[in-house]
């Protein structure tokens, strides 16, 4: 069985004054595809296919770039966000019982003006990467509203831990992903592009290119194909919001496979990392104690800790 597809167009971005009636219609098929699966398609968000690939087209051209103009960028050289900046191939271990990930990213932790953004050799890049990254916090906000709906409560509960997106005390990240070339026949035993892994926050917004790869866990314990359908976002739920809901919403694994044997092309996704503000307290929903309420920013540092170890967590 595919991955779930939704018509987004009653509350799309730009759209006000929507009925209480399509909103609670839309919230149940959320809630259905977040509990059965933790993975669904929307379409009809008010994000096109074009924002995405002039994303895309921007971050390729800095990841083309010779790796002494992309080192200055590093994830951990920013005194505004440690989680900010770019991170080399193999340098991400998202499953620790395989090599390195053979993917590169860049993180848009922190908006800053004063970072010291990537300008030589590539066009527009941080005007290019804050819009979008604006453009994901609007639509991620209406999904979370959506998501409240669909549980009964009231729809700001999740809102009013989500205020600061895009600010120094919000770990919520545009991370821009390259997986480039690969030859099959000379990579590590068990390497993939990206390792087996869930998300760690509230949700994620994908947004992929044509290339195959990316596969879910569902609830029979198989991996499907999750692949690129143009005009959509791909959303899912993360660890920390299936803990906030006791388990309700899904959190799922997926992982990214290398391409086919004499396959070079590359692959490129666009992922909206959401998560509560840093001091947010996280408690059941429900009210009840099935987990024991957690800081939002601690429960993210135990998670990179967890993944890459102390030391890695915070460079």
């Amino acid at each position: 069985m595919g991955l779930p597809v939704l018509d987004f167009s009653v509350y799309e971005l730009g759209k006000g004054n929507v009925s209480v009636a399509k909103l609670e219609k839309l919230s149940k098929e959320l809630r259905k595809a977040f509990t059965e699966v933790g993975f669904v398609y929307l379409k009809n968000t008010g994000i096109n296919q074009e924002e995405v690939e002039k994303v895309m087209h921007v971050s390729k051209e800095f990841f083309c770039l010779p790796e002494d103009m992309k080192k200055p960028f590093s994830r951990g050289s920013f005194s505004c966000n440690e989680f900010h900046g770019w991170i080399a191939v193999e340098n991400e271990i998202l499953n620790p019982s395989r090599p390195g990930d053979l993917k590169e990213a860049y993180n848009i932790t922190s908006l800053s003006a004063d970072n010291n953004w990537p300008s030589e050799g590539v066009e527009d890049f941080r005007d290019v990467h804050v819009s979008f990254f604006l453009r994901c916090k609007d639509l991620s906000l209406r999904v979370l509203r959506l998501m409240a709906l669909g549980l009964d409560l009231e729809p700001e509960v999740f809102l009013n831990t989500h205020k600061h997106i895009g600010s120094a005390v919000n770990a919520t990240t545009l991370r821009s992903l390259y997986y480039p070339p690969v030859n099959s026949t000379c990579v590590k035993e068990n390497q993939l592009r990206c390792g087996e892994h869930s998300d760690y926050g509230s949700i994620t917004l994908l947004f992929q290119s044509p290339e195959s790869g990316l596969q879910v866990l569902n609830r029979a314990g198989e991996y499907v194909s999750a692949p690129s359908i143009p005009g959509t976002v791909l959303i899912n739920i993360a660890d920390l919001m299936q803990r906030w809901t006791s388990d309700v919403y899904v959190s799922a694994a997926h992982r990214v496979l290398l391409p086919p044997a004499g396959d070079s092309s590359t692959r490129q996704s666009l992922a909206f990392f959401v998560h509560p503000d840093d001091e947010a307290m996280i408690s059941c929903c429900d009210g009840s104690d099935k987990y024991p309420p957690i800081n939002s920013f601690d429960y993210l540092l135990s998670r990179f800790n967890d993944t890459y170890g102390k030391k890695q967590a915070l460079v």
